[in-house]
């Protein structure tokens, strides 16, 4: 597996999911550009991890306007051109339907700038790019999104603006499967379920429910999410573009 020939932008690519991300499509030959929002010393550390494989750090706060095509421009200006992206930041808050008015509000408006509107303008920017080197054809370019099982099954009452976000982002990714191959781009999604990262369950009554659920019996690693992104990096199987992989122990089958 070779992936030589990729420069990757990755978002959330400072700790967890996206980290393993960054360090294995590094691992295979990627040089990458890790975005963070705010802790440049866990970026600095990743970078440090993958050496000369990373080829920027940039902060980008992705819940305020505009965000997305200012962190792709960076991306560009720094270490570009820019032939993949990898939408992996997102966050999960309580947006329970019968809590307050301002939890409501207040949740839905910030989950869906990280979790959409900065992944479809990041998109939006990199498709500008794709067709322009198509048309140069230096080779389009390549989108993976990290969704969620909740892009399809749902998730719990009280967190219903997360499944949201990721079942229009899955959409999304679909739409520019179908509509953007001619301009030679391959776009990608992942559903995972429960990774093991911080932002898995600490307490032991939920994380033994959680875990009971999976027929495999435990959490999905993040060297798991990161070898499956580099490995639809690394054009083996361009023919899967427009997919989504589950990787959730088999705890949504489809």
């Amino acid at each position: 597996m070779n992936c030589e020939h990729i420069n990757v932008l990755v978002t959330g690519g400072s700790r967890g999911t996206g980290a393993a991300i960054a360090k294995k499509c590094a691992q295979y030959g990627a040089r990458v550009v890790v975005h963070y929002n705010s802790n440049r010393q866990e970026a600095e550390a990743v970078a440090a991890s993958i050496s000369d494989k990373c080829i920027g750090l940039i902060a980008e706060d992705l819940s305020q306007p505009g965000a997305g095509a200012r962190l792709w421009a960076k991306a560009n200006e720094l270490a570009g051109p820019i032939n993949a992206l990898v939408n992996n930041a997102g966050i999960d808050l309580v947006t329970d339907p019968y809590g307050d008015d301002a939890q409501w509000a207040d949740g839905w408006a910030k989950i869906m700038a990280v979790n959409l509107q900065a992944p479809a303008d990041l998109c939006r920017a990199a498709l500008v790019d794709f067709r322009a080197a198509e048309d140069g054809k230096s080779g389009g370019g390549r989108i993976v999104n990290i969704c969620s099982r909740a892009s399809i099954r749902g998730d719990s009452i009280d967190h219903p603006a997360y499944a949201a976000s990721k079942g229009a982002l899955l959409a999304l990714n679909k739409t520019i499967a179908r509509g953007a191959a001619d301009d030679g781009v391959l776009a990608y999604a992942l559903a995972p379920g429960w990774i093991n990262t911080e932002m898995a369950p600490t307490d032991p009554d939920v994380l033994r429910a959680a875990k009971a659920e999976i027929p495999l019996g435990d959490f999905a690693q993040v060297e798991e999410i990161g070898a499956l992104v580099a490995f639809l990096l690394s054009d083996l199987c361009p023919s899967a573009t427009g997919a989504t992989f589950d990787i959730n122990g088999a705890s949504h089958v489809r």
